[in-house]
């Protein structure tokens, strides 16, 4: 599988993420995670992303690989107490959770620690940065980053403090190639995508009962993007390759609570980019068509 540069660390990190969300929020028994990184990582996949808010997917994956922990490289996220729980952005409860991660994940250090979803005017206040720099001085964490999206992000890239910018990007979801994008690549901050596929938002045909999909479902009737008429298989791989065309990405990271899954999307990613007309194709749509949609959280 493909590695890029991970900005200016000493990492070179797959395309294809894990991102551990939905092994959490949807209920995934332990077996099946089990299967499903070790199936990961022996397959090439090096990189694990999660946070201490998604339910119990730090643990789960703490038990799943806690044998392999050379092999990949970890990534967790701070800012919400517990699973679920709210935002809190002191500077004592931010290093509390760091430690609990570190536990939760059976590791004495994470590979890269994430600010979640932190707004910009806590940003500004300098206390959560302050935070994260501490756990990296403690060797918590070797690297430090950011999570979240629109003028926070672009704050986030441009005060200096940070090693990566995590973000959400797709076809639904281009603002940030724009406006954010380029700015991290001058600075040489690297680039997580989340979100990579718009949560196949359209996936049924018909709007999805979860609130969570809402916004990108609404979006995707407006785009109207005439791949997505094809059949599932083939419109989720344009999507995917779609997002994996950006060249300031550096890694994508795409949940999932099916093992074979992970493999299917790593078979599709070895098509390579788009081709460049189809790639223009779908960013003039979004371009004649998306107004001023902001990222979505």
């Amino acid at each position: 599988m493909e590695k890029r540069q991970f900005g200016k660390t000493d990492m070179k990190v797959t395309i294809l993420g894990f991102g551990g969300a939905e092994i959490g929020y949807e209920g995934a028994d332990q077996k099946t995670v089990d299967e499903l990184l070790n199936g990961a990582l022996d397959s090439g996949l090096n990189v694990i992303d999660t946070a201490e808010c998604y339910m119990n997917s730090e643990e789960m994956i703490g038990k799943a690989v806690k044998g392999r922990r050379d092999s990949f490289y970890l990534f967790t996220k701070c800012g919400h107490e517990g699973p679920g729980g709210k935002a809190n952005w002191s500077k004592a409860s931010l290093l509390k959770s760091i430690e609990k991660s570190l536990k939760n994940l059976q590791t004495n250090q994470v590979d890269l620690i994430q600010l979640h979803s932190c707004p910009k005017s806590e940003l500004e206040k300098g206390e959560v940065i302050e935070a994260l720099q501490e756990a990296r001085d403690r060797g918590w964490s070797r690297y430090i980053g950011y999570s979240g999206e629109n003028d926070a992000a672009l704050f986030a890239v441009e005060c200096g403090a940070f090693d990566s910018l995590q973000t959400s990007v797709n076809i639904a979801d281009q603002k940030v190639i724009d406006e954010v994008l380029p700015a991290a690549r001058k600075s040489g901050i690297a680039v997580i995508a989340k979100r990579p596929v718009a949560n196949a938002a359209w996936r049924t045909g018909s709007k999805p009962a979860e609130e969570y999909h809402h916004e990108y479902w609404d979006r995707l009737q407006k785009l109207k993007f005439p791949f997505l008429e094809l059949p599932l298989e083939e419109s989720f791989a344009i999507a995917l390759r779609f997002t994996a065309s950006i060249p300031e990405i550096d890694t994508m990271i795409v949940g999932t609570k099916k093992p074979g899954r992970w493999k299917q999307n790593a078979e599709i990613l070895e098509r390579g980019p788009l081709p460049k007309d189809q790639f223009d194709a779908i960013r003039k749509i979004w371009h004649d068509k998306a107004g001023d949609w902001q990222g979505q959280i």
